[in-house]
């Protein structure tokens, strides 16, 4: 009975340290959540292997960790990429960054101004505008850079609009103040900006949420028995690192 009642906590202890996926809906729009405790969690980047291999899918990283006595968690697409999958904007992963802020306007949804950075520091993850991200100048372990701007500062980005007929599958990532909580989301059907951003700041309570990407949306969910297959690889990705089970 010790031996189990042992066992019993320790499944919960290591349950306790997963990013904790959820379905939920909110203004008539259906949604996928992970939230992410960076104090008991590791959350990492993943773009190129050791052989300078593009990872490209969930299953390559997690292959890649199990090497390592690891495992792949909840994962996601985690920024814009060129055709060689190569991040657009600042991207560091394992403290080495691999291209710097991209700080001035231009087309597509990336230079939609503001844009913004998520920062990977110990014990915490932070969602900052660019412009703040450069005064602030953090030491983040890994970052990347996409665009636009969800939610900034408490606010939507100052060119959502409402009525918006641009919809899409999108993903986004929102962080709290203390930077104790990050909430990844990917939308189950097509939603706007607008919609996408009050997602984060009205009902997530997030100050501060940055659009990943979308169109080409994926997200690994292991509590939801989901991991979206996909033909084409993807570029930079976000996921947690755990023990191997």
């Amino acid at each position: 009975m010790i031996r189990l009642a042992a066992l019993a906590l320790l499944l919960c202890a290591t349950a306790a340290q997963a990013a904790e996926c959820r379905k939920e809906t909110y203004d008539g729009n259906a949604y996928t959540l992970c939230e992410v405790s960076p104090a008991k969690e590791q959350l990492r980047l993943f773009l190129w292997d050791s052989d300078d291999l593009l990872y490209g899918h969930f299953g390559s990283v997690d292959r890649a960790l199990r090497q390592q006595g690891k495992q792949l968690g909840f994962a996601m697409n985690a920024g814009m990429y060129h055709e060689d999958r190569a991040p657009v904007g600042h991207y560091i992963e394992q403290g080495e960054q691999q291209r710097g802020v991209i700080s001035t306007a231009g087309p597509g949804n990336f230079g939609l101004l503001p844009n913004g950075i998520l920062c990977l520091r110990k014990g915490r993850a932070d969602v900052f505008e660019t412009n703040a991200y450069l005064d602030q100048n953090p030491q983040c372990y890994g970052a990347t850079q996409s665009g636009p701007m969800l939610v900034i500062d408490g606010a939507l980005h100052p060119r959502f609009l409402p009525d918006s007929t641009s919809r899409y599958i999108r993903n986004g990532v929102g962080t709290s103040a203390d930077g104790k909580r990050a909430v990844f989301a990917i939308s189950d059907n097509t939603v706007t900006f607008h919609e996408f951003g009050r997602l984060f700041r009205d009902h997530l309570k997030l100050p501060n949420a940055l659009y990943l990407d979308g169109n080409v949306s994926r997200i690994r969910a292991p509590d939801l028995g989901r991991d979206d297959p996909g033909f084409t690889p993807l570029g930079p990705i976000i996921g947690v690192v755990e023990d191997a089970k």
